[in-house]
């Protein structure tokens, strides 16, 4: 991975249903946003790091499927539907998927470099806390991904590690 990702924050709420979590990640990509753009909003780049794309409709408004990477085939919440809740081509890209909650990526070009980007990331979803712990860990390790796709190399399913990811929730639960 060419750069590190600074962990993300989140901050907790009470919903109708119980808490409401919102993960917030914000970080710089030496990558122009349009490629940036492509990775997450595009149904060719966001399987190269996160989830296939079987339908994705441009638009406000527009149906989205994805089918998360990470997840076993015929595992509950595999794959996820829902709408397209924010789209402002090569800013921002919002979907709102079952109970992943909304998932939102809003890119700019970084201040000094044309060439590098923010990405601005934030997660809204309802569960316990222990949801929200797994979850920052998991996103977390998903933009590792992300920055290597981006870098020329695609996520190595193989690689992964239960004890990587538990290194990184033991780390977000140290500290909040």
């Amino acid at each position: 991975m060419t750069e590190a990702i600074p962990y993300g924050t989140s901050e907790t709420r009470a919903g109708d249903g119980g808490p409401v979590h919102v993960l917030h990640f914000v970080f710089l990509l030496p990558h122009p946003v349009v490629r940036v753009w492509a990775a997450v909003a595009t149904p060719e780049g966001l399987p190269q790091w996160l989830a296939r794309a079987d339908l994705l409709e441009p638009r406000l408004g527009g149906a989205v499927t994805l089918r998360w990477l990470n997840a076993e085939e015929g595992a509950e919440g595999a794959v996820v539907s829902g709408r397209v809740t924010a789209w402002d081509r090569e800013a921002v890209a919002e979907y709102t998927v079952g109970t992943y909650g909304r998932i939102r990526f809003h890119m700019e070009p970084a201040p000094a470099n044309s060439l590098a980007s923010v990405l601005r990331f934030t997660n809204e979803f309802a569960g316990p806390d222990g949801r929200r712990l797994d979850n920052l860990a998991r996103w977390h390790r998903h933009f590792e991904d992300l920055s290597d796709a981006l870098d020329g190399r695609p996520a190595d399913r193989s690689a992964r590690t239960p004890e990587r990811l538990g290194r990184l929730r033991a780390e977000y639960a140290a500290r909040t």
